[in-house]
Parts: structure tokens; C-alpha cells; sequence
């Protein structure tokens, strides 16, 4: 059985059977004694298939007189000579270089007198708003979460939320970076090593957010940023373990603003994120770590990523310059909510969107019951089969867009939907109630 080469290539001896070189001959020996073709054989000497070249001087008796014309201008014979030169006036240029080689290797000649300026004096400060000074104010507040589950072991990424006296400090992370994680089986790992068992406070599957405790104090929480206040094209850094690879900083910008981003098996366990949209580099492990702005501020936990489909129907993870991140202002409000309850609370117009629905807008299933019974819905007179094309000023053209956007409200809270019934187009006002 042959040895196989080496995957960046490599050497491969000869194979048994393979075509192996002549023996050589010696230069000085004359040209080969095969006999002088007799009229209608081929020639001695005869270019492979396709090759284009001049054949060498055919033998000739050494003892016979050369001819007495000269070769003509260009012809084999005078490339040939001028080519022997060359091939001299190169072994002579190579002789007389390793000649002096030798020379000025066998002097004894030293100059203690040269030496090499060293650098200057360097510095490791960088100007607060930098990646590097942005970087270095984060990274003692991120950190690695090592999960053990049913299913394995898994890793991702959070950081310092709350640090409070006598209970702990709060780390935020992904619902799905801890979510199956066995009892005792959440292990958080800080920049300094050290490394603390941790307990799952609370965990949202809808807004795909936890809180995990720990029994750590001294730490710095991450300060949160104004997420509304973010435009298509600001400067972000995202901090994380991808890869299990703790600590790794990349930058980017925001290249898009509500996102509707859907994860999940599209029930109960589905989650819906109206996502800020970046090209820093996210890969699997980035999950729950935070995507800061020029100011070191968190304007998002970083969740999801853009898959490309594969061969055979599987899919390429990795970045590819589509990350999602879930805006501050969502992972602020719940995890407060996680923190103080154990659970969040979802807003709701109390309707059911037709999926199947292709026209413009999206519709509210076309019959009985699609509005719930004295909920937001039905009190704003919303009814089967209506059109909604737009929540405040924004179009929908997909249910998951309505959805996401509802989400990223608060109980209370009042949109107006842009309602089409009956050809006729109105302004409907709901005011959202909180689920269960």
C-alpha cells in the first residue's frame, strides 16, 4: 500500500513500474552508436507528438572535415553556441562569487566599533475610543461559558450585567448558550482564568436571553447604551469566545437596523429578535456576548448568524458578514425582568397571521377565532381577514416582520397598525396587552 502524500503536497518517491530515467552516458563518449537510418526509415532523432523544436545536429564521423559553409544567421547551431557561452560565462560568474565568499569568510577583520540603534521606547496606551482602548476596557467583563447537557458540551459567551452585594453577581447571555445545561453544569470563565460554577436565574426562549448567577465579587459591569439611538454605519465591536477562542475582538459597522430574524423550530421554542444587523465577524461561541460602540457602551447581545446552504441541503456556518445582534434596550428590559421574577413577559394584539398569506401586507387568518376574545385585537376592532400593511409608518410584507416588531414593545404600549378591510385603508390604534 503506497504512503499518501501529505495534504499540502509533498515529495512522492517513485512508484514500482514507474518510468525511471536512463543510465547516464558519458559526455566524452561521442554520439550514440545507433546505426545511420537507410533511405525511407525514420530519422535518428524524431520531436514528441506536438513538441516544436529544432533537432540536434544529426551524428557525423568525428574523422570527416566540417562542413565549409557557416551556419546561417539564427540558425540551431548558432543558438546552441551562443547558449554554451552563456552556460560558461554563468559557471565562471558562480566560481568567482564563491570565490570571494571564501575571501571575506576567511578574514579576520571585526567592526566592534557599528551598533545597531534599539527601538524606542514603546507604549501600550491606546485613546479610549480606539477598538484597542474600547477592547481593553470590555474584555475583564466578558466572558466564556462552558456548558455540559444531555446532548454535550457546548461554549459561548456573556458578560458582567449586575454586581450586587450579598447576592452575586449577573452575567447575560443567549437562552440557547445554557439552555438544556444539566444541574451544576454552567462553568463561567473570567479573563483572569479563574473559573466559577454558575446558576441559571432566569431564561426567555421568545427573546432568547438568560441570567446567570455567580458567586464572584470585584467584577465591573458592562455599561448599557441607548440601542434606538444607533444608525446604519456606526463603528461596533464585538467581543466573544468563538470557537471556544476566549477573548477574541473583532470590529465592523451597522449595516442594517430591524431585522426581523426568526430561530427555532417555529412554535412554542421559537425565538423573535428585531436584530441590528453587522458585518464584525460572529461565529458560533460569540453568542451572548456584547456588541459595543465607539463609546465601550453595549447596544447588543450578539445571537444569531446567516447560514449559506451547502451541498446535499446542509448549511456553512461561519461568518460571512451577516450577524444579528439583539438591540440593548430588549435585553436591558428583560433581563430585569428575569432577574426580579424568574420569567419575561411578551406584548400581544391577541391575533392569529395567516402564513400562507402571499399579498401585499400580512393577513389575520380569515376566520372565527383568529382574534382573541376581549384581547387588544378584538377592544381596537380588528377582524378576521384584515390586511396589516404597515406598524407605525413601518411596512410589513411577512408575518414574522409584525411579530418581532410587536415583541420588541412593552405591555402598554401603543401602535398603530395601517389596516386594509374591504378596499378601504384606515388607521387602527391597539394598545398591547402582556401575554399569560
Amino acid at each position: 500500500m503506497a504512503t499518501p502524500s501529505p495534504p499540502w503536497g509533498g515529495w512522492d518517491r517513485p512508484q514500482e513500474g514507474a518510468h525511471q530515467p536512463p543510465p547516464a552516458r558519458d559526455p566524452w563518449s561521442g554520439p550514440p552508436t545507433s546505426p545511420v537510418p537507410t533511405p525511407g526509415e525514420q530519422g535518428w532523432w524524431q520531436p514528441p507528438a506536438g513538441h516544436d523544436a529544432f533537432p540536434p545536429q544529426a551524428p557525423s564521423d568525428p574523422h570527416t572535415a566540417p562542413p565549409a559553409a557557416a551556419p546561417r544567421r539564427g540558425s540551431p547551431a548558432r543558438w546552441i553556441g551562443a547558449g554554451s557561452a552563456v552556460l560558461v560565462l554563468g559557471v565562471v560568474g558562480g566560481f568567482a562569487g564563491g570565490l570571494v565568499q571564501d575571501e571575506l569568510s576567511d578574514s579576520d577583520a571585526t567592526y566592534p566599533s557599528v551598533a545597531i540603534a534599539s527601538p524606542s521606547a514603546g507604549s501600550t496606551e491606546r485613546p479610549a475610543g480606539s477598538v484597542a482602548g474600547i477592547a481593553a476596557a470590555a474584555l475583564p467583563s466578558v466572558v466564556a461559558l462552558q456548558v455540559e447537557g444531555q446532548d454535550g458540551f457546548g461554549t459561548g459567551s456573556g458578560f458582567v450585567l449586575e454586581t450586587s452585594a450579598g447576592q452575586g453577581t449577573f452575567i447575560l447571555t443567549n437562552n440557547h448558550v445554557v439552555a438544556g445545561a444539566l444541574d451544576d453544569g454552567v462553568t463561567v470563565v473570567f479573563e483572569d482564568g479563574v473559573q466559577v460554577s454558575g446558576d441559571v436565574v432566569g431564561a426567555d426562549t421568545s427573546y432568547d436571553l438568560a441570567v446567570v448567577r455567580v458567586e464572584r465579587t470585584g467584577l465591573r459591569a458592562l455599561p448599557f447604551g441607548d440601542s434606538t439611538g444607533v444608525v446604519v454605519g456606526d463603528p461596533v465591536v464585538a467581543v466573544g469566545a468563538p470557537l471556544g477562542l476566549q477573548g477574541t475582538v473583532t470590529e465592523g459597522i451597522v449595516s442594517a437596523l430591524n431585522r426581523p430574524v426568526t430561530a427555532g423550530d417555529g412554535g412554542g421554542d421559537s425565538s423573535y429578535i428585531q436584530a441590528i444587523q453587522t458585518d464584525a465577524a460572529i461565529n458560533p461561541g460569540n453568542s451572548g456576548g456584547p456588541l459595543l460602540n465607539s463609546t465601550g457602551q453595549v447596544v447588543g447581545i450578539n445571537s444569531a448568524i446567516a447560514s449559506l446552504p451547502g451541498a446535499g441541503g446542509a448549511t456553512t456556518t461561519g461568518s460571512i458578514g451577516l450577524g444579528f445582534s439583539i438591540p440593548s434596550q430588549q435585553a436591558r428590559r428583560t433581563a430585569e425582568q428575569l432577574i426580579r421574577t424568574g420569567r419575561a413577559v411578551h406584548p400581544i394584539i391577541g391575533v392569529s397571521l395567516d402564513n400562507s398569506y402571499t399579498g401585499e401586507g400580512v393577513q389575520i387568518v380569515d376566520a372565527a377565532g383568529a382574534v382573541t376574545a376581549g384581547g387588544p385585537g378584538e377592544r381596537a376592532d380588528l377582524r378576521p381577514g384584515d390586511v396589516v400593511l404597515s406598524i407605525d409608518g413601518r411596512p410589513v410584507t411577512v408575518a414574522v416582520e409584525l411579530i418581532v416588531d410587536i415583541r420588541a414593545r412593552e405591555p402598554g404600549e401603543v401602535v398603530v397598525l395601517s389596516v386594509r378591510r374591504d378596499g378601504r385603508t384606515m388607521d387602527v390604534p391597539v394598545t398591547l396587552d402582556a401575554d399569560g
